[in-house]
């Protein structure tokens, strides 16, 4: 199964915003991310570019908890993702915005949908899902695995934005105002040095590139683009992603 069954993007205006100097100008209220290293992707410069959502796919789950870290022990490479969230007319940050993701593990699995690629394994239906509310300066930080890939899409995460939502005590959430629904997306280069590392290589699905998915459509930043920063010295030590997202309000 693909994003693209059945699904239809999503008509609401989002603005993706570049990190980086850009980010920093407008003032977002974010700390200033460590200097890339030689290993870093940076996303293209954009500045307050409106661009369409992308589609929710057939594997978003209601519900899901509300959390930093939604690894669950799976293994790959770590990710550190930094999101920072503004409104799109004033580019002034969203504080107790909930940012939620989810994506598939380094076997192309999804939690709830195991085995539409083909592998056997656990199934708790909530691994690599989850959501944090953003900090006064817009800023949501999530703990992940660099994902996997499945049959027809390159490699990508999931992500929206939610307001007013109400923290339940299950850890979970609910209620609130929907503001944005897209998806991230990951270098190439970067993303094939990821492929070669246990376990992601016993994944025996053709990857899916950038360039021939059908849903990213390589506008760089303004489409989802992370900046990649490698954390060590080699690809398994895992990257930090940043990216600041422009939301809709009214």
């Amino acid at each position: 199964m693909t994003d693209t069954s059945g699904a239809t993007p999503i008509g609401r205006r989002t603005v993706l915003i570049a990190t980086g100097a850009t980010a920093a100008a407008l003032a977002v209220g974010a700390a200033a991310p460590e200097a890339p290293t030689a290993d870093a992707a940076p996303a293209a410069a954009a500045v307050c570019t409106l661009t369409k959502e992308m589609t929710e796919g057939p594997y978003y789950l209601d519900g899901q908890y509300v959390r930093a870290d939604v690894t669950e022990g799976k293994p790959g490479a770590p990710l550190k993702l930094t999101l920072t969230v503004v409104d799109d007319d004033t580019c002034v940050p969203l504080s107790n915005a909930l940012v939620e993701i989810w994506h598939c593990d380094a076997l192309g699995e999804y939690s709830g949908f195991v085995g539409n690629n083909g592998h056997s394994e656990p199934d708790d239906g909530t691994f690599l899902r989850g959501g944090v509310l953003t900090n006064s300066g817009g800023v949501a930080s999530i703990t992940t695995i660099y994902p996997g890939w499945y049959r027809g899409r390159c490699v990508h995460i999931h992500v929206k934005v939610h307001t007013n939502v109400t923290l339940t005590s299950d850890g979970s959430f609910t209620g609130g105002r929907e503001l944005h629904t897209g998806q991230l997306f990951f270098n190439e280069t970067i993303t094939g040095r990821i492929a070669a590392l246990s376990p992601y290589s016993t994944n025996t699905v053709t990857r899916t590139t950038l360039a021939q998915d059908g849903i990213y459509d390589e506008g760089g930043a303004a489409s989802g683009l992370l900046t990649l920063t490698a954390l060590g010295s080699s690809a398994s030590s895992g990257y930090a992603g940043t990216l600041t997202l422009g939301v809709e309000q009214s």
